[in-house]
């Protein structure tokens, strides 16, 4: 295998992601939870900064999920107790960061999940979907008003402030509305601005240089060729290629030759 390292190189690379726990069999081996394939492939490493966007499941007061919901599923969901119970405080640092995107009508269950992975909730950031002319992108569902907004919030493990750019960040992205369910990349560069590494993304579903990543749908979606926020002016698109590096942990692939990830 050619070094991925090489921009010219065309080889595609090998990703860290794993098939959704109700379809991930290994020969004769019993089915594995998300929190057990979790735990196996990131069990040695520490985390600064986690970015979370579990495949949250809407239901209504009798316990069904919502029809308009129903309607708009395109991927395995994980009830309450299943996204409650991912070991997400056994892979954060002591000191550590957590961004979890949580739908509006799931504030308080948000609020308990971020309890139970560890972190105390300090504040939140706010995706504000526009159109094409600036205005509202009013495609949202809701059972009580449309929505046009999703939330990001944003906790603490022992205390670990934001670093300086944090203090001049606004606590809003305004951006279009892409494919379903994808967040705006905004939030990567806002991130790795504002907090520290190594940073582990789960769920994932855009591949980005310098994570570690995890998600049945890693590399669903293609990331932009420009810097997404504070890099970027107008209309330009400036071509970006940020190196890879070796896993330090000498992954392998299923056939045992040497992998290269992104992390």
């Amino acid at each position: 295998m050619s070094d991925p390292r090489n921009r010219d190189s065309q080889e595609p690379v090998y990703r860290q992601s794993i098939r959704p726990a109700h379809e991930f069999f290994l020969e004769n081996r019993p089915l594995k939870s998300v929190g057990e394939e979790l735990l196996e492939r990131f069990g040695g490493q520490k985390f600064g900064t986690i970015l979370a966007d579990p495949p949250w499941r809407f239901s209504n007061r009798t316990g069904k999920v919502a029809p308009e919901h129903r309607r708009l599923s395109r991927y395995h969901t994980m009830d309450l107790q299943e996204i409650l119970e991912l070991p997400i405080a056994q892979l954060a640092l002591p000191q550590s960061h957590l961004y979890l995107w949580v739908p509006n009508a799931l504030l308080a269950e948000g609020l308990e999940v971020m309890r139970r992975w560890g972190f105390t909730y300090k504040t939140n950031i706010i995706w504000y979907k526009v159109r094409k002319d600036g205005g509202p992108d009013r495609r949202g569902v809701g059972f009580y008003f449309r929505n046009v907004t999703e939330m990001v919030l944003f906790g603490v493990r022992g205390g670990l402030r934001t670093f300086k750019p944090g203090r001049r960040q606004e606590n809003i992205i305004v951006a279009r509305k892409r494919e379903h369910s994808r967040k705006p990349d905004e939030l990567y560069d806002i991130i790795e601005a504002c907090s520290p590494g190594p940073y582990l993304e789960l769920f994932a579903r855009t591949e980005r240089p310098g994570w570690y990543q995890f998600g049945d749908e890693l590399g669903r979606y293609q990331p932009p060729d420009y810097p997404a926020y504070t890099r970027r002016s107008g209309d330009e698109r400036q071509q970006i290629a940020l190196p890879l590096v070796r896993d330090r942990r000498g992954c392998k692939d299923r056939e045992g030759k040497d992998s290269w990830v992104r992390y």
